[in-house]
């Protein structure tokens, strides 16, 4: 697990998006900042290759070509948070989609839609999921992306805030999967929600508020 350097700029960054009287313009600014932050420490941990290219003054230079075959799956909806900065840093990469559902009976993730690139098998991953609180909802992405043919060293977690307990869930049940995270909270409440918190990211990052639904 990589957690960002707790630097005074990025609690700066956290304090804005964690008030509760934040506007929208601002909690969506702000996380874009930390976002941007998360995915170039999660680009770091991928493979590269040595590569040589001639410079402008005719001489070589021997550097780095970043890893080929490399897709974003942004667990929906929160994660579609994240895949604006992702597009920005590499233009044209695919993205996948997995829908997972906590069922109100079991409580246990139920994966209700899943849209992945053809060929993510062959490449890295790059999984875009906010909050991790009990670790379920990433268990179950890491799952379909196993069955995809995705191994777990081949994934990289880019998380927002995460708590102990998800994290030491993780780190039992899927040992091969690299994590980047900007915060580890002090841990759950009695509704498993994060603490000190954050909120709904996704709803706080799309301007939209949860409604009941007439039966």
């Amino acid at each position: 697990m990589v957690l960002l350097p707790q630097t005074d700029q990025l609690r700066a960054l956290h304090t804005v998006v964690r008030d509760r009287n934040a506007s929208p313009r601002e909690f969506t600014f702000y996380s874009r900042r930390i976002i941007r932050l998360l995915l170039e420490t999660g680009m770091d941990l991928l493979p590269f290759e040595e590569r040589e290219v001639t410079t402008p003054v005719g001489q070589t230079y021997r550097g780095l070509g970043f890893a080929r075959n490399l897709c974003g799956v942004s667990v929906v909806r929160a994660g579609e948070a994240m895949e604006g900065e992702l597009r920005d840093m590499v233009p044209g990469i695919g993205i996948g989609k997995i829908l997972i559902q906590r069922d109100k009976q079991t409580k246990l993730p139920d994966v209700l839609f899943q849209s992945l690139p053809v060929d993510i098998a062959d490449g890295q991953v790059l999984l875009l999921e906010p909050m991790l609180a009990t670790g379920g909802s990433t268990l179950a992405a890491v799952e379909v992306l196993g069955k995809a043919g995705v191994t777990e060293e081949n994934i990289v977690l880019v998380n927002f805030l995460a708590s102990p307990q998800g994290l030491e869930r993780l780190g039992r049940e899927a040992p091969g999967l690299r994590i980047v995270t900007s915060a580890v909270e002090e841990g759950l409440n009695e509704q498993a929600f994060m603490v000190p918190g954050i909120g709904d990211f996704g709803d706080r990052f799309f301007g939209t508020t949860p409604r009941a639904v007439a039966s």
